[in-house]
């Protein structure tokens, strides 16, 4: 699963590595200790009289269906597995019409040990500073603010899991679905809803090669944050 990850690069940064051309929302202040339910950067396209248009919105953590009947559900759907989304009724709908990356420079996964300890890993790329989950993302009418009430529609969000292999086995047996560079496109395309042409985008995305870390315990209260977290444990 992802539960904690980190992102700390400047909103200019990921409008520039993402090719975005604006912002809809307020960004969150740069992260190490990214948790549930807080406002993250996503990536989303829409069709905009005929032309796609590439933005960077601030969505909550944790997807609230449009049909659910409060918040709650969201702290529950923070990871959606890949295998399902096509047949789950929280995620089949946005599956085919609402599809996302998620930036992300890492994230901690705790690797349980015989003894029943669990020690937080922090997974990253040697090679790329800013990872891309895949993700999905929602609009949920809050049944409490009048229809014209601007703030009325909250945007979430989850991310994408699958089978963990390889070096990342170890350490948990689910893991973020990370989107390539040469498949930004293709993974947001608005134009493609088909649920079969979704299912082939899944298939097609390969594992990626991270290295992990095991870091300190502090990464285990959300009340800490910042650089140190993600360093060597000693």
């Amino acid at each position: 699963m992802c539960g904690r990850y980190v992102m700390s690069k400047a909103t200019g940064d990921l409008l520039s590595k993402f090719d975005a051309k604006e912002i809809e929302g307020t960004p969150p202040a740069p992260s190490w200790n990214v948790a549930p339910t807080q406002d993250v950067p996503i990536i989303a396209e829409r069709l905009d009289e005929g032309a796609i248009d590439r933005r960077l919105l601030i969505a909550r953590w944790g997807l609230v269906p449009s049909w659910a009947k409060d918040l709650k559900i969201g702290s529950r759907l923070i990871n959606a597995r890949s295998e399902s989304i096509l047949v789950k009724p929280s995620f089949r709908k946005a599956a085919v019409k609402r599809r996302a990356l998620i930036p992300a420079e890492g994230y901690y996964e705790w690797q349980k040990t015989e003894d029943g300890k669990k020690i937080p890993n922090y997974l990253y790329s040697e090679t790329d500073d800013v990872l891309a989950f895949a993700g999905l993302y929602e609009f949920w009418p809050d049944p409490s603010l009048p229809e014209d009430d601007p703030g009325r529609w909250l945007l979430s969000c989850t991310v994408l899991t699958t089978t963990a292999h390889d070096t990342l086995g170890h350490v948990h047996d689910r893991a973020p679905v990370i989107v390539p560079p040469a498949m930004y496109a293709d993974w947001l395309n608005p134009g493609t809803t088909d649920k079969d042409a979704v299912q082939q985008l899944l298939n097609g995305i390969p594992e990626p090669v991270l290295t992990p870390r095991v870091v300190s315990d502090r990464v285990n209260s959300v009340r800490n944050d910042g650089p140190e977290l993600i360093e060597p444990a000693s």
